[in-house]
């Protein structure tokens, strides 16, 4: 089904005047109809009578082809079941009576969208204290930019972590006729489509960094993650739902995630070997630090010739030179104030 602008003028007003003027000589024969019957002009006035009854009979029906189409919205049309096109500019027409504005998504209302609003009109009626409203849902196609959220997701990623995430998709309608006639409900659809590719690309990526893990597909091990590569991947869900989407004349214009966290089953147990590596990793800094300063200290004194060690008094005075730096608290100096021996 390919979409196809269905050609009519702008001439709204026009027929509206038009009807409305119709109407009112309708109105206006019953009267006098009325009027010559009483004065004893009975085939005259019968005859204004009928007609003018015949005119207010059928002299509405043009209303029902006018039509309002404001800017960014598309109106899909079918005659009898047959696709006769869609009204994308804006402005006031007058099409076929008989058309039928087609949107099977008119009452689907997705929840973080742009139509959380509906768009249609309502009608509240009350008796007694007591108010009923009758939403009528507007058939017409948004053509805006539309942000879609589907809420947080319980995911498992490549190693298995339980992860929660969240993506916001902004998105619109390119070809109508694709959108209403493809698929039974395009915004029930999108939203699947979104719960579907997130499964897909996640489950690829491990939370953070891990070895060995190939997130590209070319044979070797990389770097990707999910916390670190949200760029790289918001990018491939945005390519894996447009794939699916296309035939449903939907564009894709960016995903972003919104929400990233392990699952609260394992958060706590994973923010303790965030923080053992941690130590791990500033440990061993400082460990290497230590290293070149007492390297350092030897070759000074070696240089100098301020004293001459020995073996044991070197490995001594390593040691002692470690624990001072590698030590969590300051130093607490001896003073040796006899013979070294």
């Amino acid at each position: 089904m390919t979409e196809k602008i269905y050609t009519t003028k702008k001439n709204g007003m026009l027929v509206m005047l038009g009807t409305i003027a119709l109407l009112l000589l309708g109105l206006a024969l019953v009267i006098f109809g009325a009027v010559c019957m009483e004065n004893g002009a009975f085939q005259i006035g019968t005859v204004m009578l009928v007609l003018g009854i015949c005119i207010l009979c059928v002299g509405w029906i043009p209303f029902c082809g006018l039509k309002v189409i404001k800017p960014q919205e598309a109106l899909v049309l079918t005659l009898f079941g047959n696709y006769k096109g869609t009204i994308r500019e804006d402005g006031f027409y007058f099409v076929n009576p008989f058309c039928t504005a087609v949107n099977p998504a008119a009452q689907t209302k997705l929840a973080q969208s742009g139509e959380t609003t509906a768009t249609g009109s309502g009608l509240t009626l009350s008796t007694n204290g007591a108010s009923a409203s009758l939403d009528v849902p507007s058939k017409k196609i948004s053509l805006k930019a539309m942000t879609l959220n589907n809420g947080r997701q319980k995911i498992n990623d490549c190693l298995g972590n339980p992860v929660e995430i969240g993506i916001a998709v902004i998105w619109r309608v390119t070809d109508t006729a694709k959108a209403v006639f493809n698929v039974d409900n395009y915004k029930e659809y999108l939203s699947l489509q979104c719960d579907s590719a997130l499964r897909n690309i996640v489950r690829v990526y491990p939370y953070d960094v891990a070895q060995g893990v190939d997130t590209t597909g070319d044979g070797n091990a990389d770097e990707g993650s999910l916390r670190g590569s949200a760029e790289v991947v918001a990018e491939r869900i945005k390519e894996e739902i447009q794939s699916k989407v296309l035939d449903a004349g939907l564009e894709i214009l960016e995903a972003r995630i919104t929400y990233l966290a392990y699952a609260p089953e394992i958060a706590s147990v994973m923010l303790q070997r965030q923080q053992a590596s941690a130590i791990i990793d500033a440990r061993k800094m400082i460990v290497d630090g230590a290293v070149g300063m007492v390297e350092m200290a030897l070759d000074r004194l070696s240089e100098k010739q301020l004293v001459n060690l020995d073996e044991e008094r070197k490995a001594a005075m390593v040691s002692n030179l470690l624990v001072v730096l590698c030590g969590n608290h300051d130093a607490q100096p001896i003073v040796n104030s006899g013979s070294l021996y």
